[in-house]
């Protein structure tokens, strides 16, 4: 099979793409024929050494994908040759990524992908959608009539929480930097969308809710003086990003406001969170309450390019195609 590998750690030139054995599932392993590969930003980190060290002989990157079952291991249940899946933490504690034409990772980080979903969508969720699920609390039905606020609104995981939010029936606003982005989060359902920037940015989102019940946050330095404007007793503050420099915070206001301070990385999120952002995710999948960002598909020979129009901030969603 053709795959992207990288044998050490470095800038996008220690990639290749190479002909490797496809590999054949184990005991609870499916075997994917990936039709899209999703590019996030930890993918291009954990190639760069910055959240991780070399692999041990090859690593075939990206961690989302979605395709179609081709091979079962030995006792996987509910999972059959033929069928539609999407794919989250393929290349977690696991060489067989899914930038190439197939991948070999555990039945349970796949699931199905609806006739109606395209492979498009299917691997753009899996680390943004569990993402904004888990900053979101797992539970659509808790959100029904809060109000949420996405910053970073036209971004993987803003995109993605401003949906989920919507379908568990909270009112969203989200915070953007310029008009082109400010369109993405209407696009995505955004009933009010405010630019950070300006300075009636705060006085805008007071008028739309006095108290934030959760906040979706990608910078907190940043944006720490916006969130407090706009929260209270019982707000939650989610944070998913880390900042070249970490914010000094002001553990007073903090306690004045009587607020929670959330931080999550997705790959330490306990199974049974994962699993509810999973289903969160899947549901909403499901009813059709999910879209994708604009695409920028890159054949695998030009992975290099692909991981670093993500590295380099491009604006909507980026996708490696094997075949």
């Amino acid at each position: 099979m053709k795959a992207a590998v990288y044998r050490r750690c470095g800038d996008s030139s220690v990639l290749s793409v190479e002909e490797l054995a496809t590999p054949d599932p184990g005991p609870g392993e499916v075997r994917v024929r990936i039709v899209c590969s999703g590019v996030n930003p930890t993918d291009w980190k954990s190639r760069s050494g910055l959240t991780g060290g070399p692999p041990a002989e090859f690593q075939v990157p990206h961690q989302d994908g979605a395709g179609i079952v081709d091979a079962v291991g030995p006792g996987v249940d509910g999972r059959e040759v033929g069928q539609r899946v999407w794919c989250y933490l393929a290349a977690r504690d696991n060489r067989w990524g899914t930038a190439a034409e197939y991948s070999v990772l555990p039945a349970e980080r796949t699931v199905p992908l609806p006739d109606g979903a395209s492979f498009e969508l299917g691997a753009s969720l899996g680390v943004p959608a569990l993402t904004a699920a888990h900053c979101l609390g797992g539970d659509p039905a808790a959100l029904a009539g809060t109000s949420v606020l996405v910053a970073g609104g036209a971004g993987a995981v803003g995109h993605a929480a401003i949906e989920l939010a919507k379908h568990g029936r909270a009112r969203v606003a989200a915070t953007v930097s310029s008009d082109e982005k400010g369109e993405l989060a209407r696009a995505a359902g955004a009933d009010l969308v405010v630019n950070y920037r300006r300075p009636e940015a705060a006085e805008e989102l007071r008028a739309f809710s006095t108290r934030m019940d959760r906040i979706v946050e990608l910078a907190l330095g940043a944006n720490l003086e916006l969130d407090l404007a706009v929260s209270g007793a019982g707000t939650v503050i989610s944070v998913y990003a880390n900042e070249a420099n970490d914010p000094t915070l002001p553990t007073r206001r903090l306690m004045t406001a009587n607020l929670r301070l959330h931080y999550l990385l997705l790959y330490g999120v306990r199974p049974f969170e994962l699993q509810a952002a999973v289903s969160w995710t899947s549901s909403a999948l499901g009813a059709g309450a999910l879209t994708t960002l604009p695409l920028h598909v890159f054949p695998l020979e030009r992975v290099a390019e692909a991981q670093e129009a993500v590295q380099q901030g491009v604006l909507g969603k980026v996708l490696v195609v094997p075949g």
